[in-house]
């Protein structure tokens, strides 16, 4: 029996229960890994909350992002061996693989190798948000240098990633934050600019004035909903548009009116950790930007596993720093 975080209705953090329940053996295809550490997203909120892109299975566990060690492999996986020091990558639906537990039992496809010397809280950190962004700047659009890219609600894991792998490729990286408070921090992550949306009345034309004029080439969106438009009119002709998340919690129309001709387009980080050979050149882009020191994952706060509800606050509050929240197992 190993300790496994579920809950049995929908609602606030309260909801989270600890349970010990017993750990099935890894089919084909599967590993069962010991887990040490869990990267905190807002998607395992909204899945708690019953506001997610799918609705919980009661009931359900929670996350799809961790690292530990593996214990055992099912037939027909012939990479990984006992004691394999890995990371899982958001690849499946938390219905079918929760790793909120002290073990779970995933696809081994979802596995890379830690890097040597990397700690599990790290390794819980790194490769969702620069698998996301990845896949966005590489795979969907080739970013140029020179390229001004506009990241939104830049201080959350992705965001402040985004900002590493922007510098990195040579563009300019324009940041959006809610709060006067998170400037300072976006500035020396790396943003060239940070726009405050709190003060601001025309956000497309603040946007063209930190891009020299001429509007954004590439958004990258987290927040979503009607202010997409204003994204939208603060690009260049040509730009791209990519909402990656939803934030807002509201519909993102198609805009109205005259403006630029862009690109609209949504995404999800599934889209790279679903294709094989996707995943394998990602890995292979986060771990070059490692080796050089390009990229340094930013731990936020670390809870322990009992703290799960406070965490669970946390990740939801305006109040966070910017970087990951992770969830410590042992």
């Amino acid at each position: 029996m190993v300790r496994t975080i579920r809950f049995h209705q929908v609602g606030g953090p309260e909801v989270l229960r600890h349970e010990d329940l017993p750990v099935r053996q890894p089919g084909p295809g599967e590993v069962r890994i010991r887990v040490d550490a869990i990267g905190l997203n807002r998607s395992e909120v909204n899945f708690r909350r019953g506001t997610y892109l799918e609705q919980p299975v009661l009931p359900a566990g929670l996350g799809t992002e961790a690292a530990g060690e593996v214990l055992e492999v099912g037939p027909e996986v012939p990479r990984w061996a006992p004691g394999d020091a890995v990371s899982v990558v958001p690849a499946f639906s938390q219905n079918d693989y929760p790793v909120y537990a002290e073990e779970a039992v995933v696809p081994a496809a979802a596995l890379v190798a830690r890097p040597p010397g990397m700690d599990a809280v790290t390794g819980a950190a790194i490769w969702m948000p620069y698998l996301t962004v990845y896949g966005m700047v590489a795979e969907v659009v080739r970013v140029r240098p020179g390229d001004h890219v506009l990241i939104t609600a830049a201080s959350n894991s992705i965001g402040m990633a985004a900002l590493q792998v922007v510098r990195q490729l040579g563009a300019v990286p324009i940041a959006t934050t809610p709060s006067e408070g998170q400037r300072a921090a976006l500035r020396a992550a790396g943003a060239a600019e940070v726009l405050v949306t709190a003060e601001l009345d025309d956000l497309a034309g603040a946007i063209r004035a930190a891009t020299e004029g001429r509007g954004a080439d590439l958004v990258l969106d987290a927040v979503g909903g009607p202010w997409v438009e204003q994204l939208v009119r603060g690009c260049a002709a040509g730009a791209t548009v990519i909402v990656h998340g939803g934030l807002s919690g509201q519909p993102t129309p198609l805009p109205a009116g005259r403006y630029a001709p862009v690109w609209l387009r949504r995404y999800t980080v599934f889209e790279i950790t679903g294709d094989p050979a996707a995943l394998r050149r990602g890995e292979h882009f986060v771990r070059a930007g490692l080796a050089t020191g390009a990229f340094a994952p930013i731990v936020d706060r670390v809870f322990d596993f009992d703290d799960v509800a406070a965490a669970h606050g946390y990740v939801d509050s305006d109040d966070r720093s910017p970087g990951k929240p992770v969830l410590r197992v042992r």
